[in-house]
């Protein structure tokens, strides 16, 4: 499967489905290449690794107390770092990020998770290498 975003629920996006069309495109040109024997060199790519679900901070009766930062909206994927300001409450505190490494959130703000108690999804960065690829043929 292949999922492209963000984008709201409900809205048709042709900026997002042109995106979702040049991955697909891409991955079936990737097959056709393997199964015409191209050979694939080893090569290296930035992966996320979810780490844990963030919820909004909240009051003793559930209700969310602060919104995410003006500063962490939209910056899926971006660096997020101890002291960076993460939350700010209605009366305009902010809560700032208490972590002991650099963490990748994503999944920012989406509404699809509001019901599920998800601000947004810290990840970590790392690199994985794929080594040399090709069709074996027998």
């Amino acid at each position: 499967g292949v999922e492209v975003g963000p984008q709201p629920q409900g809205v048709a996006r042709a900026d997002v489905l042109d995106k979702m069309r040049k991955i697909v495109k891409h991955g079936l040109d990737f097959v056709q290449l393997f199964n015409e024997g191209k050979e694939f060199l080893p090569c290296t790519i930035e992966v996320f690794k979810i780490m844990e679900k963030v919820d909004y901070p909240r009051n003793k009766n559930g209700e969310i107390i602060a919104i995410i930062h003006p500063k962490l909206q939209d910056q899926d994927w971006q660096p997020l770092k101890n002291g960076d300001p993460l939350f700010l409450t209605l009366d305009g505190e902010v809560i700032p990020y208490q972590g002991n490494c650099t963490v990748y959130p994503t999944f920012i703000n989406e509404a699809a998770y509001y019901e599920k108690k998800q601000a947004f999804v810290k990840t970590e960065k790392f690199e994985l290498t794929a080594k040399h690829l090709r069709l074996s043929v027998s």
